[in-house]
């Protein structure tokens, strides 16, 4: 598609906010030669196709029409998973997070020091992940650089939108004798190598290329694996590469480098971090002290906060990487990311591969609805019923409520939405797409669609044509009149997230370029 335009005519579902998101049984959208929408009107009725194409300048022939049980969403976007460890997957959920890095993913990663498995092992990982419709991955690679640099061209050659981090691992006794880098100065000049060779890449097209700027479809990120792995000299010295960056940047609207790390997954984890950094009152401030701290920071996991580390990620405007599946895997706990919502801080998911044992968002999308009905759960209902209408009822019947919100902190009462409740099927949707771009500092360019934005989209068909056998696909026709069929679309999205696989993604699109799905390279 990219280099040419392209007329999507049909069923379209994108985010709005936590809350909103817009369902279009009959959205008419224009993809131009760039990869970026042109123009996009959210309702035409098919007798008025014609006459709306006409006033663009277009005709019928050109349109790509959506078939019945089609739709567009956009693309995931993967705010926590580690490349290298793919090949672990499904192994190691009987350890918690400590004993898991030492007894299988450690020896694992050691591995990748082996170039010819590296490059077998990481082309496998993209194109895994943009099938799975991920079309945008904050990777942790190793403490290898040529390894590193491999997956820097897997992202590159296969066209995903990825950030690409050569982990920094400089503390001796923490990590094994045979994974540890030699010295604070070795890492961080790796890293400088890393980031030169990353910028150095050809975009996939020239097209592709104006329609990302100021910011390519792969970019560095600064990757101190999690304090305890980083002495503080590595960490001043990131501070200092991403500074230093900065001032060398290209375009004065290229943002910061972004930097991605672990915090408060399990609480030997915090406990040993704390006695590693005395000087630190949080593990959030252990961070901050060293000035990795900021709107470009990508936190995995957030789950054992403090009520001051959260104000203190919220002041910075740092994001969260919510990583469900792994922190039940790994006994890790379960965040509040419903409390952090109403705080008003960035939050997305992540598939945290292989603590995580599933390559998809769809999984992360069905565990976070799952964690969120857990500390739901934790609250005793209340005292007393309230009256409440059945949906299907003419009389209503006694019903308890949904749990009270215990408010977060500084906030009333009246103003939390999220905390303490299941969280909705438009919200999970949102941190599936939105919100992993907010916390990626890409909201302007993805996330969501709108004139001017990427078109990162996945193509979804939930037919039983399809061969998915978890999605009923017999109910999937957009029948009656608008109200119906939005009702439709919004419930075929609903199945898809909570039942489909990589079977009902049949197409990939990252900027406009067809990248993956189905019907990819037939």
């Amino acid at each position: 598609m990219s280099g040419s335009v392209a007329i999507i005519y049909g069923s379209v579902v994108t985010p709005v906010d936590p809350r909103t998101w817009k369902a279009l049984p009959r959205c008419l959208m224009a993809v131009g030669s760039t990869g970026n929408i042109d123009w996009m009107l959210d309702h035409v009725e098919e007798n008025k196709l014609a006459e709306a194409l006409s006033q663009k300048g277009y005709v019928t022939g050109q349109v790509v029409y959506l078939k019945d049980g089609e739709f567009i969403i956009p693309g995931f976007i993967d705010t926590h998973t580690h490349a290298a460890q793919f090949p672990n997957l499904g192994k190691g959920g009987q350890y918690e997070l400590l004993d898991w890095l030492q007894n299988v993913t450690f020896p694992k990663e050691a591995e990748f020091a082996d170039l010819d498995f590296a490059k077998e092992a990481y082309y496998d990982v993209v194109r895994r992940s943009l099938d799975c419709g991920t079309t945008t991955s904050c990777y942790y690679a190793t403490l290898h650089l040529d390894a590193t640099k491999i997956l820097a061209d897997a992202t590159s050659r296969l066209g995903q939108r990825a950030f690409i981090g050569k982990c920094n691992m400089d503390r001796k006794g923490q990590s094994p004798e045979y994974y540890v880098e030699e010295s604070a100065e070795k890492s961080l000049e790796d890293t400088s190598s890393l980031i030169s060779y990353i910028r150095s890449l050809p975009p996939i097209s020239s097209h592709a290329s104006i329609g990302t700027a100021p910011e390519p479809l792969v970019q560095p990120i600064l990757t101190p694996r999690f304090a305890i792995s980083c002495t503080s000299e590595c960490l001043n010295g990131i501070r200092d590469l991403a500074d230093r960056h900065y001032r060398q940047r290209r375009h004065p609207n290229e943002p910061r480098i972004r930097i991605q790390t672990h915090i408060s997954e399990n609480r030997g984890e915090v406990d040993y971090t704390l006695q590693l950094y005395p000087d630190a009152h949080s593990y959030a401030h252990v961070y901050d002290m060293h000035g990795l701290l900021g709107d470009t920071t990508v936190l995995a996991h957030a789950i054992h906060l403090t009520d001051d580390e959260i104000r203190l990620i919220k002041e910075r405007n740092a994001g969260i990487s919510h990583c469900p599946t792994s922190n039940f895997n790994l006994r890790s706990g379960v965040a509040p990311v419903g409390r952090y919502l109403d705080e008003g801080l960035k939050v997305g998911l992540g598939t945290d591969v292989s603590g995580g044992y599933s390559t998809s968002m769809l999984n992360a999308i069905q565990n976070a609805s799952i964690a969120s009905k857990v500390i739901s759960m934790k609250i005793p209902p209340p005292s007393v019923p309230q009256e409440i209408p059945h949906p299907e009822a003419a009389v209503t019947t006694k019903q308890l409520v949904s749990p009270p919100v215990t408010p977060p902190s500084e906030l009333a009462e009246s103003n939390a939405r999220f905390a303490n409740r299941q969280l909705p099927i438009q919200t999970l949707f949102y941190l599936a797409t939105l919100g992993g771009a907010n916390v990626c500092s890409l909201s302007e360019k993805i996330g969501s669609f709108s004139p001017g934005k990427s078109f990162d989209a996945l193509v979804v068909n939930v037919l039983d044509e399809r061969g998915a056998i978890g999605v009923w696909g017999k109910e999937a026709k957009l029948d009656g009149d608008l109200e119906a069929k939005r009702r439709k679309l919004e419930e075929n999205l609903e199945r898809f997230l909570f039942c489909g696989d990589d079977r009902n993604i049949q197409k990939v699109y990252v900027q406009g370029c067809l990248v993956g799905g189905r019907a990819f390279g037939k």
